[in-house]
């Protein structure tokens, strides 16, 4: 390994660590907005409070908190109370840090690469917490949106202005149509605010073209999975299974892709 990609192999394992406290602490800062009259309900942010066991609560060393380091040095438990830590936090970090790595190794150690790695780190955060939670929080698909947006008008990520523009209003007012018509006639609510915004988001920086083939396979990737978790006896009463974690990974798979690919494959689609 290179000593570039070293530095970015370590720079991803702390940005992974902050994706942690994201993770954590924005459904709680959502929560808390929702339920206002929750009066002893923690108040959260991503400063406060500080880093902590989520057992005992005693705030974690300076030495606790290196990422996926302290967590094999402690062997997977708090350094003062000895419960068990979850391992959700050292995968997101070194997932976090193969995502920088990846990214910056496919659209080079540039501005496209960050810009590409900081998208793809929002999908993990947004994924995790939608799966756990069935939250897509406004911070993060908003920021989504801005970013494909600020990207593309800078000539960052290889897509014109107008058609990151026309990808966020398409991505939003498709899926906010398609939800609204089966409310309306099943009476019954599909998916969130959320997903719209968060197909905005995805629009924004893969453009009009690229929402097609996203939807398409997220859908076909979650009937898959909620598929299985049935017959497995492992999905819920309500019958629901977030929508997020799919559009991630159908997002990830065509920025990756790329429309020229995109392109040709729906023009054989249409014309074979």
């Amino acid at each position: 390994m290179t000593w570039d990609m070293a530095l970015v192999l370590g720079f991803g394992l702390l940005i992974g660590s902050f994706v942690n406290v994201l993770i954590h602490r924005l459904p709680r800062m959502v929560m808390a907005e929702l339920e206002p009259e929750a009066g002893n309900a923690p108040r959260y942010n991503l400063n406060w409070p500080a880093s902590h066991c989520p057992h005992c609560h005693t705030p974690l060393k300076l030495w606790h908190n290196i990422p996926l380091v302290s967590y094999l040095w402690l062997k997977g438990r708090c350094g003062f109370c000895k419960q068990a830590i979850s391992a959700r936090y050292p995968i997101v970090e070194l997932a976090t840090a193969l995502i920088w790595v990846l990214c910056t190794w496919h659209w080079g150690c540039n501005a496209a690469g960050f810009c590409w790695a900081i998208f793809t780190t929002i999908l993990l955060a947004l994924s995790v917490i939608d799966w756990q939670t069935t939250l897509l929080p406004d911070d993060l698909t908003q920021t989504l949106v801005w970013g494909g947006l600020i990207a593309s008008s800078m000539d960052w990520v290889v897509l014109p202005l107008h058609q990151s523009v026309w990808g966020a209003v398409i991505g939003y007012t498709s899926l906010w149509l398609i939800a609204t018509t089966f409310e309306r006639v099943t009476g019954k609510q599909g998916m969130g605010a959320g997903d719209f915004k968060f197909l905005a988001g995805l629009g924004a920086w893969l453009g009009p073209l690229g929402l097609l083939p996203v939807v398409m396979l997220a859908s076909f990737a979650g009937a898959m999975v909620g598929l299985a978790l049935k017959f497995t006896h492992r999905l819920g009463e309500d019958g629901y299974v977030p929508f997020g974690p799919f559009l991630a990974l159908a997002g990830a798979i065509v920025a990756v892709t790329g429309n020229d690919v995109i392109a040709l494959w729906m023009g054989w689609s249409f014309f074979a």
